[in-house]
């Protein structure tokens, strides 16, 4: 998660009942992390939400993880039968699925 000045927070929450278990501030962020951040959110115009549903609607499971990485997110699904987790890149801007990788671990 990251707050309107950029700062990055890591937050876990619990899958049955939807609590949060853990929130802190992710560490040795300075300034221009902050800045880059932002101009990188400010850049996006698909939501996190609409990626996610980008990949579960690709993919049938679990959203695990959301991370946007330059002008992709990064969105992971494991499936319930096999527990393979598929990780879709979807561009920032306009919504496509530019990297699907399948992990069958």
């Amino acid at each position: 998660m990251a707050a309107p000045d950029g700062t990055l927070h890591t937050v876990r929450v619990d899958a049955v009942s939807g609590q949060v278990t853990e929130s802190r501030v992710d560490p040795g962020q300075d300034q221009d992390d902050k800045r880059e951040l932002t101009a990188r959110l400010a850049a996006a115009t698909v939501t996190p939400r609409q990626a996610a549903d980008t990949a579960t609607g690709r993919t049938q499971g679990t959203g695990t993880a959301l991370q946007l990485d330059d002008a992709v997110w990064s969105v992971d699904v494991v499936t319930t039968g096999d527990r393979n987790r598929t990780t879709y890149d979807v561009d920032a801007r306009t919504g496509k699925v530019v990297r699907r990788h399948v992990d069958r671990d």
